[in-house]
Order: structure tokens, then C-alpha cells, then sequence
């Protein structure tokens, strides 16, 4: 038996395919990538045009309608239709609310469906891209749907601090936590309850799709799902679990492990020494160990130079928690190397945020910068994992 047949799991897309109806009438455009595909790997732009459904456009987002472009690039000027499909594909990233309105105006679409894999972290763009045009389809009137797929990370706990309005980007719109716990289809209801009709007076027309088999207990490993990197830089559900901590590094001057076979599994520096990682061990953090070691990054930071670094190796993934784990590095680092450890700052060229430190947007506000250099204990900020229904409200939870 293959694993196809064995999926535990039947995305909202996989339901849709079968019944191309459940979208509502009217010609649909498809939010989508390279994850946007059926358990036994099709591609779902073409799948759902043999099925029947009256596609007439796509949306990609960062990273591109192929996943090819690193952070920060969707490869829009290399792509402008579907080679499968024919279809126009229209570029989403970076565009601002009056664009977004003109692509959807003019792509002719009644319904958009939106199909991306999330990872569960705020900072993960594909909410965001979400997020946006959820408030386009509110302003044109075209109706939204989610079809939903699981978290990978599981949905029984969220972790971290919520974001505070004064540090919104586009690695955070809106108050959630660092870890939301929550499915895409779950946070569109939560979003669409709250944010949607507070940026443009009224909710959205919104469906989702639900995602039939999942518990929020399931993590990637045992959806029996394909894995498809959401991304190039989280190749690996173990990339996926760490993600949420160590995506704090990018505002740092460590790397975060870019340029390598294991982005964000390791970090590292040419400052590190050899106390990083046993003051790591010291900590007892619970669900990982870490390992010391070198690495030579082939682009982004410190490209082409020896690094010295951790590699955190997952031991109980429930125990785990990326955020508290993240944060206490964060803090080591300072109390070891408090001439090197640096923060980067933005260059000023998108979201308007000016040279602001990128730990801030991350983060969600200047809280842990400023405790990190006051040299002050930041775990505080971290409260113990508590269930998503916690800050979302139980009213938009779709599985138990």
C-alpha cells in the first residue's frame, strides 16, 4: 500500500478537488505555490481544471508560484503564466492594499481560494499574504475561501508574546502570538471575526474548507502527508519545529544557518568559541541538546567564511519549546560575547519601518531587545505554552 493510501489526512484542497462546488459558484482564482498539491503530489491548479472547477487565475506569494525565490523575492519578473495550466499568475508579494484591489478587480475572479502550507509561525509570510487579501476580498466582494491543511507543529499549544500594534510588518500584521497554534482556515476565522472588520468596516465572505482527519495533537510526522518544503530555506518538518525560535536569529548578526543544508537547525558566528555550547547545556532546556560546531555558509550572512555555532538536535518534540529556547540563546550570547553579539536593523525599504531593529518586528515589540541588553533575564516574556483556544477564543477551533 502506498503512502498516498494511507493519508491519515484529507487537506481542504484534496475536497475541493473532489467536489469543485464546495468553492460556490462563479470563476475562481487559486492562492498557491509548490505546496499547493494533492496527497499523491499533483499539482492542484491542474487537477482542479480536470475536476471540473472554472479556474481562471493564480496568486503566488513570497518565495514565488515555484517556491524558487529566496526571503525577501517571489521571481514575479520570471514568471507571468502557469506552464501547466495556461493560467495568468499574478504576483501578491509587496503589494499594498490598492494594488491588491486591481489584481483582483481585474483577474475577473468571484471566488479566491486560498492554499498555502503554513508553518504556525507569526512570522511566516503565507498568513500575512492571507491576511491581506482577505481584506481585498472584503473591499471588492469577492468571496474567500481556505482550503485548510494541517499545522505541522501541531495545534494544541501557542507560545510567545503577542505583537503590539506599533511594531506591525509583514512579518506580522496583527496581535497573535510568535507560535499561534492554529490552522490557516482556523486564524482566517479568528482574523476575519476581528482584524478584517476592524481595517475595512465588514468581514469577509469566508468559507474554509476544512481538512478532514486531523487532531491537534498530529504534527507533520503523522498526517501521512507529503512533506513539501513550504519554502527553501525549511526543507524538513525538524525545520519547521525549530523555525519559530530560531527565526529570532535573523535579527541578529549570527546566521541562522542560510546557505546551508540545515537553515535554522544551526546557528552561528565568527566570534562563537567553545563556551556557547556547554552554557547551553547548562540551561536544561527541555526537548534539546545542543552540539558544537562548524560550518561554512555558501550565501547570506558571513558567506563563504568558518563559523562556529550550536546545532540543536530535538529530543522530545512535545517538550520543545523554539520560543523559550530561542530567547534564552539570545540572552547567552549577550552574557558571552557582549562586544560581538550584535542586532541588525532594517534598511529602511519596506513596510516604511525605517532602521528599526528586525529583532523588534520579530518579535512583535522592543521588550526582549531591551531586556537582552539591560543584561536582564528575558524568559519572563516567555509564558509556558498554553492552548491556542487561549488567545484565539475556542469559538474558532475547527479539529479537537
Amino acid at each position: 500500500m502506498s503512502t498516498d493510501d494511507r493519508a491519515a489526512v484529507t487537506t481542504g484542497i484534496a475536497r475541493l478537488h473532489a467536489s469543485p462546488g464546495l468553492a460556490g459558484p462563479g470563476r475562481l482564482g487559486l492562492v498557491t505555490n509548490h505546496t499547493g498539491v494533492l496527497a499523491d503530489l499533483r499539482p492542484a491548479a491542474p487537477a482542479l481544471i480536470e475536476a471540473g472547477a472554472r479556474l481562471v487565475a493564480l496568486f503566488g506569494p513570497e518565495h514565488g508560484l515555484h517556491g524558487t525565490g529566496q526571503a525577501g523575492r517571489s521571481n514575479a519578473e520570471t514568471v507571468r503564466a502557469d506552464p501547466a495550466t495556461g493560467l495568468p499568475v499574478h504576483d501578491t508579494y509587496r503589494c499594498d492594499a490598492e494594488e491588491l484591489d486591481t489584481l483582483l478587480l481585474e483577474s475577473g475572479v468571484d471566488t479566491l481560494v486560498y492554499d498555502l502550507q503554513d508553518i504556525g509561525a507569526r512570522f511566516y509570510t503565507y498568513v500575512w499574504t492571507m491576511f491581506d487579501l482577505m481584506l481585498s476580498a472584503a473591499r471588492t466582494g469577492v468571496r474567500f475561501v481556505v482550503a485548510d491543511r494541517p499545522n505541522p507543529l501541531g495545534g494544541l499549544v501557542s507560545e510567545g508574546p503577542s505583537l503590539e500594534p506599533a511594531w506591525a510588518s509583514f512579518v506580522g500584521r496583527t496581535a497573535i502570538p510568535v507560535r499561534h497554534g492554529l490552522t490557516c482556515g482556523e486564524l482566517a476565522r479568528h482574523l476575519n471575526a476581528s482584524a478584517v472588520p476592524q481595517a475595512v468596516g465588514a468581514p469577509a465572505e469566508l468559507t474554509v474548507i476544512e481538512a478532514v482527519g486531523w487532531k491537534r495533537g498530529t504534527d507533520a510526522y503523522g498526517t501521512g502527508l507529503p512533506w513539501v518544503a513550504p519554502s527553501p530555506n525549511i526543507p524538513t518538518p525538524a525545520t519547521a519545529a525549530v523555525y519559530p525560535g530560531t527565526c529570532l536569529f535573523e535579527g541578529t548578526n549570527l546566521s541562522e544557518g542560510r546557505g546551508t543544508t540545515q537553515p535554522f537547525e544551526i546557528v552561528g558566528a565568527p566570534y562563537i568559541d567553545a563556551r556557547f555550547a556547554p552554557a547551553l547545556a547548562e540551561l536544561a532546556l527541555p526537548g534539546v541538546r545542543f552540539r558544537d560546531m562548524r560550518y561554512v555558509p555558501a550565501f547570506h550572512k558571513h558567506a563563504g567564511r568558518p563559523l562556529r555555532g550550536v546545532q540543536l538536535h530535538l529530543t522530545d518534540r512535545e517538550a520543545f519549546a523554539p520560543v523559550r529556547t530561542a530567547v534564552a540563546m539570545l540572552a547567552t550570547l549577550r552574557r558571552l560575547y557582549p562586544d560581538d553579539f550584535a542586532w541588525r536593523t532594517t534598511d529602511g525599504g519596506a513596510e516604511g519601518t525605517g532602521h528599526r531593529h528586525f529583532i523588534d518586528l520579530l518579535w512583535g515589540s522592543d521588550r526582549l531587545r531591551r531586556l537582552v541588553d539591560a543584561d536582564d533575564d528575558p524568559l519572563p516574556l516567555c509564558a509556558p505554552p498554553a492552548p491556542p483556544g487561549r488567545w484565539a477564543g475556542d469559538h474558532v477551533l475547527l479539529y479537537g
